[in-house]
């Protein structure tokens, strides 16, 4: 017979009522001497008495927050009552002690404890009363038998071999108990009561064993441990590894950069502009990484600051217009007016989110081209990236901005790591934004990017910006696409008026509505690619003949092949697409007549004879420099920050290592107004020389120091810092930051 049913018959043999009484009942009950009973009174009381009992042992319980509490908290809630109800019963039916004097209510308050340590053997609990010493007044059959003691009154907890662990909350405990069993662990808890019998005060103990809970946690501690090792270093290896990536990697585009400023012919310029087209599209792979190890980290943090946002879209959209010209499709932006000219956000962020996401369109599309539209939504910037690709299945779409997914055939997904999404996707959720996603199979793909920014723009701005070209009347003869249409949206969305030519015939039609209206033109751009067709058959038209209409040849610039403006043609100016707004607007007001400097990985710069000048910005605080002491232990970095620093102007001297460094730094005969220094070179800590550069404890006198490294650890700028440092800057370094850092400090020196 199970235990909980020996328990029920025990209860109903002690409580119930007595059988009905037959003749020999009667008699006996004749030949009773009556005796006296209690009060009802007293036996309510009685009663109440056990029921409390009963309910502070449900209430200790429950408190312990066991397993089984709510469990054993309502058969203790329902003993209370039956306790109480038995009591009752007991002072309706039966006889009390002879005399009152004599009179022994112990029995109620023995026969509700027994009733409860009866539930916790069952249970496995151990049940202890012990006096304020620690002595051991009472205690359920458990603990001896756990113990191995037979005899546990008058013992002490810790005699008994019980070891105490205190836990967060208060009176309570672990205990470890090594017995005949083996090692256990009880969950143990402590109330303070005073004894209803004796009117002292005593420590009532419920224990439960929870050797199994404990072990399972234990185990759960040691995977949770497992696992943030195994992230730290993961890490580690990334950080690691990206340093030595970025440490050549710096090189190549440093070396490109000093290309860049060389006389070169039209064919170098196009290898030099893949060259570092390539350079950035693997810092972009390694940015990937070490995010992706950020996020999973939970160490991904935005750095807002105040940037404007069109260069920054000019800029993708010029660094991905190569790759999309090579597959002879097109790539244009449109900036909606209502966009502030300077807005709060994280730059460098929605610059790796638009990389990634447009260059995603551009590897997909084969045939048309990829379009941006950028507009203000309330406080977000809302950018709608549309391709004319293949499009995606649904399917496709569940899973594209999962880890390691890519969509498209196997040579299009083995063109990248399908890390880009992913990230972009996460990093715009943590800036609050967000990266969604519209396709129809054989229709294209519409990605809208959405970030949160604030607008730092003053009232009336954008409405100017709606007048900049409210004089222009503009006829624009190119293919139809993304550039062409960028292009006439921009030049009516600054107040100005656009007719798109497509065709021949679609120009003439529009040249006759202007002639027979009247309309005269103030500008005339003819896509190379049409260049020939508006030689042969519309330059003679008298729209175009006729009147001061300003001529504009517009090319991409891996096709511009060194053409000079005015090259026979009758051109008076040129644009390369695709466009800067800004570069539109000069040429169509006439105040430029070409892109004379452009971003070098579209190769638009102009054929250099000698060093460009300084700007007055990066000028050296004195006629001779400053004597710079460059610490690099890579030679091409070290050659290459040294070219730059010494044609600003400035002296240097190279050190490979932290003793070369040290050396250098207590001669005497070794000038040094500023340290330039790689942060992890051999031979030395690099954050604890730096503290004792700026400290001057290298035998000289306090240097301000610049700090060049590939380390991208979160919170790593701000260690450096805090130690001292004057600047730190990642690799690869540009050249025009690095001096600027170089002639801000040179402001600070005395004379």
């Amino acid at each position: 017979m199970s235990e909980p049913v020996k328990l029920q018959n025990r209860l109903k043999a002690e409580f119930s009522e007595p059988p009905p009484a037959g003749p020999s009942a009667a008699v006996t009950e004749e030949r009773r001497v009556p005796e006296p009973s209690p009060a009802p009174e007293s036996h309510a009381a009685h009663g109440n008495l056990i029921a409390g009992f009963g309910l502070l042992y449900a209430a200790l319980v429950l408190a312990t927050g066991m397993a089984a509490g709510f469990y054993v908290a309502a058969m203790g809630l329902a003993l209370a009552g039956v306790a109480g109800a038995a009591v009752l019963m007991r002072a309706r039916g039966r006889g009390a002690p002879a005399s009152e004097a004599e009179q022994d209510r112990s029995w109620e308050r023995d026969e509700a404890s027994e009733i409860l340590s009866a539930i916790h053997d069952v249970l496995g609990d151990i049940v202890v009363m012990r006096a304020l010493d620690g002595r051991i007044l009472r205690a359920n059959a458990v603990l001896a038998t756990l113990t191995g003691v037979e005899a546990v009154e008058g013992r002490t907890c810790e005699e008994l071999g019980l070891a105490f662990r205190s836990q967060a909350i208060p009176h309570r405990y672990d205990v470890d108990l090594d017995g005949p069993a083996g090692k256990r662990i009880y969950s143990w808890h402590d109330i303070t009561v005073r004894d209803p019998a004796s009117g002292d005060l005593v420590v009532h103990s419920i224990a439960r064993d929870v050797t199994e809970e404990r072990r399972a946690e234990r185990e759960r501690e040691m995977a949770r441990l497992r696992a943030e090792e195994a992230s730290a270093a993961k890490s580690r290896l990334l950080a690691t590894v990206s340093h030595e990536i970025r440490t050549p990697l710096s090189g190549i585009l440093g070396m490109s950069h000093l290309i860049g400023q060389t006389r070169l012919t039209a064919e170098q310029k196009n290898y030099l502009a893949g060259m570092r087209q390539s350079g950035h599209a693997l810092v972009q792979l390694v940015d990937d990484l070490l995010d992706f190890s950020t996020l999973e980290a939970g160490r991904f943090q935005l750095r807002p600051s105040e940037e404007p946002v069109r260069p920054l879209l000019e800029s993708v959209v010029e660094m991905l217009s190569h790759r999309a010209h090579e597959k002879g499709i097109e790539i244009g932006s449109f900036v909606s007016p209502d966009v502030p000219g300077l807005v709060v956000f994280d730059a460098p962020r929605l610059r790796q989110v638009l990389y990634n996401v447009v260059g995603n369109a551009v590897k997909f599309t084969h045939t048309g081209g990829v379009s941006l539209e950028t507009a203000l939504d309330g406080e977000a910037i809302v950018i709608r990236v549309t391709d004319t690709g293949p499009g995606m299945t649904a399917e496709e779409q569940a899973r594209i901005f999962r880890e390691f997914e890519q969509a498209g055939g196997a040579a299009q997904r083995s063109g990248g790591t399908g890390l880009g999404l992913a990230i972009s996707a996460r990093i715009l959720s943590e800036a609050g934004g967000a990266l969604t996603l519209e396709s129809t199979p054989g229709k294209g793909s519409t990605f809208t990017i959405r970030m949160p920014v604030e607008a730092r723009q003053a009232p009336g701005v954008a409405g100017s910006r709606r007048r900049v070209l409210g004089d222009s009347r503009v006829f624009l003869l190119a293919p139809d696409g993304p550039a062409a249409r960028a292009l006439a949206r921009t030049v009516a969305a600054l107040g100005g008026t656009c007719h798109h030519a497509a065709t021949a015939e679609e120009a003439r039609e529009i040249a006759l509505g202007l002639e027979n209206r009247g309309e005269t033109l103030t500008d005339v751009i003819v896509d190379n690619r049409l260049s020939g067709l508006f030689r042969r058959t519309l330059a003679d038209l008298a729209c175009f003949r006729e009147g001061n209409a300003r001529r504009v040849y517009l090319v991409n610039p891996e096709e511009r092949g060194g053409r000079p403006v005015g090259n026979g043609e009758g051109y008076d100016a040129w644009l390369i697409r695709p466009l800067r707004e800004r570069s539109l607007v000069e040429v169509l007001r006439g105040r430029m007549k070409g892109v004379e400097a452009r971003d070098a990985i579209n190769d638009n710069r102009p054929v250099l004879k000698d060093l460009p000048p300084l700007a007055p910005d990066f000028a050296p605080a004195s006629a001779h420099g400053l004597d710079i002491l460059l610490a690099e232990d890579d030679p091409v970095n070290a050659m290459l920050v040294r070219a730059v620093l010494e044609r600003a102007g400035h002296a240097v001297r190279h050190v490979p290592d932290y003793p070369g460094l040290l050396a250098a730094l207590d001669d005497p005969d070794v000038p040094a107004d500023l340290l330039v220094t790689d942060l992890g070179m051999p031979g030395g800590e690099g954050t604890g020389t730096i503290a004792r550069v700026v400290a001057g404890d290298c035998g000289r006198k306090r240097l301000p120091v610049i700090v060049l490294t590939a380390d991208r650890r979160p919170g790593l700028k701000e260690e450096l810092l805090a130690t001292g440092a004057a600047a730190v800057l990642a690799k690869p370094a540009e050249p025009e930051t690095l001096l600027a850092e170089v002639a801000r400090l040179a402001n600070r020196m005395p004379a």
